[in-house]
């Protein structure tokens, strides 16, 4: 079955594209509303972009027929600064709770039995459940049609010392466990008791026929 992007509706493209690029990373996104709250959002429209600045890109769609952004994309504009939470297994109902639709002045992180922890080099806070979190600062914002692409540089990443190994530094994602969006039917992925070790084959071992 061949779907032609130029003719079908953007809804329907939407729902190929997310069933086709998974497993996605999560960003649970907090941001600080104009009132000085805690806004909590999660994003799987996310990934790193770039290590030299270190980038990450956040896709956030507008909503409504006038095309109006969300309150993440407000936020980020107007403070210039966001932090992005790392979506572990034991936050992904608390994760799920944040992404409801609750009317202004409810706190997500009240909701979904959250705190706040302070930021080290921005105003907004991490959360504080949360074991790895990086601070950014907006980068860039792109306008390709109805949302945004987000981009943030990477300012700071805080790491509990128990998923580091301080010979790299390496993240040890074996422990960290974090989870996977499929596609849009509430689908997601542990990585738990998940990791396929694939060797990357150097030319001259490939050369040797060593190819794992």
């Amino acid at each position: 079955m061949l779907f032609d992007f130029e003719k079908i509706p953007p809804r329907q493209a939407y729902n190929l594209v997310i069933g086709l690029v998974a497993p996605r990373p999560i960003a649970l996104v907090t941001t600080l509303n104009e009132d000085g709250s805690v806004n909590a959002a999660p994003f799987s429209a996310y990934n790193y972009l770039c290590l030299d600045p270190p980038i990450l890109g956040l896709g956030l769609a507008d909503r409504g027929p006038q095309g109006e952004p969300k309150d993440t994309a407000r936020n980020i504009e107007r403070a210039g600064e966001f932090v992005v939470n790392v979506v572990s297994e034991d936050l992904a109902q608390a994760m799920n709770a944040c992404a409801v639709d609750f009317p202004a002045g409810v706190s997500e992180l009240k909701q979904a039995g959250l705190e706040a922890e302070p930021g080290s080099l921005v105003s907004t806070p991490r959360i504080r459940q949360a074991h790895a979190a990086m601070e950014c600062r907006l980068w860039q914002v792109l306008t390709p049609g109805r949302g945004r692409i987000i981009l943030g540089r990477v300012l700071a990443a805080f790491v509990e010392d128990r998923f580091v190994d301080p010979q790299g530094p390496y993240i040890l994602s074996e422990d960290l466990h974090a989870i996977g969006r499929m596609n849009g039917t509430g689908n997601y992925v542990r990585t738990r008791d998940a990791f396929l070790k694939i060797p990357r084959i150097s030319y001259e071992n490939w050369m040797k026929g060593e190819r794992g």
